[in-house]
């Protein structure tokens, strides 16, 4: 993936504050257990490249995410560029190769996990070990959890 020279792509450069995710609970109360007190050294589970398809994606509903690398980084932001595809353009709509996304299930891939950052950090790929979250990690927990048992036994 990168830039590509050719009506309807989009490149975009954003930038993303680096670090974890402090817990938004006011003056540290979270009124539970102990094991979830944390406040502060608490890490997102998805990537920093996922939240900035995500923000680009929102700024940009008419264009559909097809993917984003990495370009650079310092102390304080990562800098990410996210190809976006514009739907309605001929281009895009002629082109054998790309008019799969112009269907209205690609709309916001970024926001559901379906681009290649978002897979990832739902854990999905193919081979050996991916077994326990292929299908989505909550799908085979609960396959892995549930008695069948036949009506007549």
């Amino acid at each position: 993936m990168g830039y590509k020279a050719k009506q309807g792509y989009v490149v975009y450069r954003i930038r993303v504050r680096r670090g974890g995710r402090k817990r938004p609970v006011p003056k540290g109360a979270t009124f539970g257990k102990p094991t979830n007190m944390g406040v502060n050294q608490l890490k997102y589970q998805r990537s920093l490249r996922a939240t900035a398809e995500e923000r680009v994606g929102r700024k940009c509903a008419n264009l559909r995410v097809l993917n984003s690398y990495w370009i650079n980084q310092d102390s304080t932001y990562k800098y990410y560029e996210v190809i976006c595809v514009d739907p309605m353009h001929k281009a895009i709509r002629r082109d054998a190769r790309i008019n799969w996304i112009v269907n209205p299930v690609h709309k916001h891939r970024e926001c559901r996990g379906l681009t290649a950052t978002g897979k990832k950090s739902r854990g999905q790929n193919k081979g050996h070990k991916f077994n326990n979250t292929r299908s989505g990690r909550r799908k085979v927990w609960k396959k892995h959890n549930t008695l069948s048992l036949w009506r007549y036994r």
